[in-house]
C-alpha cells in the first residue's frame, strides 16, 4: 500500500548552509520564533543565503519574502538569541545533540516530507539514521498475538541490519522495539517529549537502553514534557523516518491509523499484519487490508521490501555514506529522498547551475544510489 501524492517542502536549501556557530545559533533563534515554521525558513534562507543574512535584514526586505507576515518580520528583528544559546549550552551539557539542517547528522529522509522539522534533539547512535529502516506501531492495549508478531518482526528487522523505528510507547512500539535490542539490532524511538523525560515510566529500563545501544529522537528541547497534541504529531516522523511501516494492530479508531495517513502522505509503503475477525484490537488493521492495503504474512515479508535476507550482511541496509560522495554528490544527494523531484527543484534547493546538477545526478545513477525517472524527475533508491 502506498501513496506518492506527497507535496514536499523544499527543505533542502536548509542543507547547505555552512554549520559555522554564529550560523547555527542564528538558525536556531529562527526557529524558535513561533510561527515561522519549515515553508517560512526555507523561503527566508533561499532569499537571504544564510540565517545570518535573515536576521540583518529590515523589515521592507523581510517583507518581501513570500508568506512572511508583518509580525513573522517583527519577531525576526527582535531574535530570541539569548534563549537560541541557552537552549543549545542545555541540551550539549545533557549530552543531547542539536540536529538542524545544515548538519550531515540530520536525517535526510525527514528533508522532504510535508511539515519537516526545523530542529532535532538526539541521544545515542546518530549513526542509525544512515540506514534504511521499518516503522513498527501498534496498539498499547494489545493482544498475545500481536506481542509475538512485534517482536518477530524486531527480531528479523535485526538479523538483516534494519533499525526499528517506533514511538517508545507503552505495548507493541516497546516491544518491537526492545525485541530488535535483544537481538543485536539497533531501533529509534522517536519522542513526544523532551529526550530526558521518560514516558511511559514503565518504559524506564528501554530508554537507558536506547541511549546506549539505539538512538532517542526528537523536535523538543530538554525538560520540555509535552503536550496531548505532540504525541500523534511526532507520528510524521516515525514514518518519515522509515521505508516501510508495519501496522501490527489498532482498533478501528485508533490514534496508529494517524501515522498510516502520514505514510501514505510521504509515499511510504505500508504493510498490516492481519487478524482475528472477532478481535476489537484487529478492526482497524482488517479494515486497512480491506480497503486495499498490503496484508504482512510473515515478518520475512518486510525483508524482501528492502531486498535483503534476515542472513544478508548488515551493511546491504546501509543508505549510500555521504563521506563516499564527492561534495557535489554529497550536496545533491542529500536534498534527495524516495518521492520523486523534478531536476529544477533540486537545482533551486542546491543552489547550483542546471548543468552541474545535471551531470551530479547522472554520477549518482551510475554509481547506483540514483533513479532517473521520465519526466527528469530524480529519487534515491
Amino acid at each position: 500500500m502506498t501513496n506518492s501524492t506527497t507535496n514536499p517542502t523544499h527543505y533542502g536549501a536548509l542543507a547547505t548552509r555552512a554549520s559555522d556557530p554564529a550560523e547555527r545559533l542564528a538558525y536556531i533563534a529562527l526557529a524558535l520564533i513561533p510561527g515561522l515554521g519549515a515553508r517560512r525558513l526555507a523561503a527566508l534562507l533561499s532569499r537571504f543565503g544564510t540565517g545570518v543574512e535573515v536576521l540583518r535584514a529590515n523589515m521592507m526586505e523581510l517583507a518581501e519574502v513570500e508568506g512572511i507576515t508583518h509580525n513573522n518580520a517583527a519577531a525576526i528583528l527582535a531574535p530570541p538569541l539569548t534563549e537560541a544559546q541557552v537552549l543549545h549550552d542545555r541540551a550539549a551539557e545533557k549530552g543531547h545533540r542539536t540536529l538542524v539542517p545544515c548538519d550531515p547528522d540530520y536525517p535526510s529522509q525527514l528533508r522532504s516530507i510535508p511539515d519537516p522539522p526545523v530542529m532535532l534533539f538526539a541521544v545515542g547512535n546518530v549513526d542509525a539514521l544512515l540506514r534504511r529502516s521499518v516503522a513498527v506501531v501498534g496498539s498499547r492495549k494489545h493482544t498475545r498475538y500481536g506481542a509475538d508478531v512485534a517482536k518477530r518482526i524486531g527480531e528479523v528487522a535485526a538479523s538483516a541490519g534494519i533499525p526499528v523505528v517506533s514511538g517508545m510507547a507503552r505495548g507493541l512500539d516497546a516491544i518491537a522495539q526492545a525485541a530488535a535490542l535483544d537481538s543485536g539490532g539497533t531501533s529509534i524511538g522517536v519522542l513526544g517529549t523532551g529526550a530526558d523525560i521518560i514516558y511511559p515510566v514503565e518504559n524506564t529500563a528501554l530508554f537507558k537502553r536506547m541511549e546506549m545501544d539505539g538512538l532517542l529522537l526528537t523536535e523538543h528541547p530538554p525538560g520540555d514534557r509535552g503536550l496531548p497534541w505532540a504525541f500523534p504529531r511526532r507520528n510524521r516522523l516515525i514514518s518519515g523516518l522509515a521505508q516501510v511501516l508495519v501496522v501490527v494492530e489498532a482498533a478501528e479508531a485508533s490514534g496508529t491509523l494517524i501515522t498510516v495517513t502520514c505514510a501514505l502522505e510521504q509515499g511510504r509503503e505500508v504493510l498490516v499484519v492481519p487478524g482475528p475477525i472477532t478481535s476489537a484490537t484487529s478492526q482497524g488493521t482488517n479494515r486497512l487490508i480491506r480497503d486495499g492495503a498490503t496484508p504482512m504474512l510473515s515478518a520475512e515479508d518486510i525483508l524482501s521490501l528492502f531486498g535483503v535476507s534476515a542472513n544478508s550482511p548488515k551493511s546491504a541496509a546501509l543508505l549510500p555514506p555521504p563521506g563516499d560522495l564527492s561534495p557535489d554528490e554529497a550536496r545533491v544527494f542529500a536534498l534527495l529522498s524516495a518521492e520523486a523531484q523534478h531536476v529544477d527543484d533540486v537545482a533551486l534547493a542546491a543552489g547550483l547551475p542546471i548543468g552541474l546538477v545535471l551531470g551530479t545526478l547522472l554520477g549518482l545513477e551510475l554509481g547506483g544510489v540514483v533513479d532517473q525517472l521520465p519526466g527528469s524527475f530524480y529519487r534515491r533508491r
